[in-house]
């Protein structure tokens, strides 16, 4: 293992390598920089992601000689790169991506990710995001990390002994805040609705965005609320203060909140770390439908870009246009379908674009 503040890029990945770039608001923005400055004379080293926040600078047309983009899941950085081609984009169910690490499909060079520092016994934490991070790392050849004293320690299995770590630079930044998205009345009225149909001791996955955020500000008068979702965000801190959510008639992990990666504020890093109440999963076991459905009366609680009169949803695009991914949509709804009591739920408004364009076709 050796640290620095400039690390010897050649030693670590070669021209033609498949490299992990960390997820969500754990994406090793210092690590991506310190590359792209250091080792100019590299070339197509395909960078394999899912959804990342920051700069995106891999994604940039001016560094498409050195980066070839392979997204699993497609965000803002990701978007346009993939629109103009010169990015791909692999869908799959994220349930199933470590497999494609574990079984050789996407066999990995090199793992860049952000972690804890270590504790006493040499353990780093992932902290926010374990998701597919952690696949990563014990399938990659060589890890590389960006240590930052800012990223919290999160219970579960979140863990990376500093051993595993071949290099490292230690270097101190926020992690990626999500901005508040103000929910608008139509949304807010839906959320409500949708909070009808949840019952008491109902264990609960919500995805991003302001229709989650809008159904979790109408539960506060629910009892003995769980959850087993894919992500967490601020909208669990208060339910979780007042012992709404308290995870007591869950099925399976029973007293825990489970989650495999967190965005949103400040506020809420601070409220996971060293949170005995909150624990992190790979996801290849917080998202396997099987696990999923161990839980009664599992509701998940995904939004949609449109859906047709026969009942088939889109989520993932606009028209031929690619615009997130798959994700960990499908695989809460099939858990939650399996599971006994369960409700996967599809909540959107009718129409787009101030009531003109209907989000209900054909």
């Amino acid at each position: 293992m050796s640290s620095s503040s400039t690390l010897n890029w050649r030693q670590l990945v070669e021209s033609g390598d498949r490299i992990f770039i960390g997820s969500y608001a754990a994406v090793p923005n210092a690590l991506i920089k310190n590359l792209i400055e250091n080792a100019k004379d590299l070339h197509d080293i395909e960078a394999v992601h899912i959804l990342t926040t920051g700069d995106n600078l891999w994604t940039r047309k001016e560094y498409s000689d050195l980066f070839k983009v392979n997204s699993l899941f497609i965000g803002q950085g990701s978007r346009e790169a993939v629109a103009q081609g010169y990015a791909d984009y692999t869908p799959c169910f994220q349930s199933e991506i470590p497999g494609l690490f574990e079984d050789g499909i996407l066999p990995l060079d090199v793992a860049l990710v952000m972690v804890s520092p270590p504790d006493e016994y040499g353990y780093c934490s992932f902290g926010v995001s374990v998701d597919i991070v952690s696949a990563a790392c014990r399938n990659a050849r060589r890890v590389v990390a960006q240590i930052n004293p800012s990223m919290p320690r999160t219970s579960g299995h979140s863990y990376l002994h500093i051993d595993r770590i071949d290099a490292w630079i230690e270097h101190e930044e926020p992690l990626y805040e999500l901005p508040a998205t103000p929910i608008d009345r139509v949304t807010e009225q839906i959320g409500q609705y949708v909070s009808m149909l949840i019952e008491d001791g109902s264990t609960l996955q919500f995805g991003l965005g302001k229709m989650p955020n809008a159904v979790l500000r109408y539960l506060g008068n629910h009892k003995d609320l769980g959850v087993h979702s894919e992500m967490v965000g601020d909208g669990i801190i208060d339910l979780m203060k007042r012992g709404v959510i308290n995870n007591s008639r869950k099925s399976f992990h029973k007293g825990k909140t489970i989650t495999s990666f967190c965005m949103g504020s400040r506020q809420l890093y601070d409220f996971v770390d060293k949170n005995p109440h909150i624990e992190f999963y790979p996801t290849e076991h917080v998202n396997s439908p099987m696990h999923i459905a161990r839980n009664d009366n599992m509701v998940s609680i995904n939004s949609a870009i449109e859906v047709d009169l026969t009942g088939q949803v889109v989520s993932d695009s606009l028209g031929y246009n690619f615009y997130s991914g798959i994700g960990g949509q499908v695989d809460f709804i099939r858990g939650a379908s399996m599971s006994r009591g369960g409700k996967p739920i599809i909540a959107l408004a009718s129409t787009a674009r101030n009531g003109t364009v209907s989000k209900i076709v054909p």
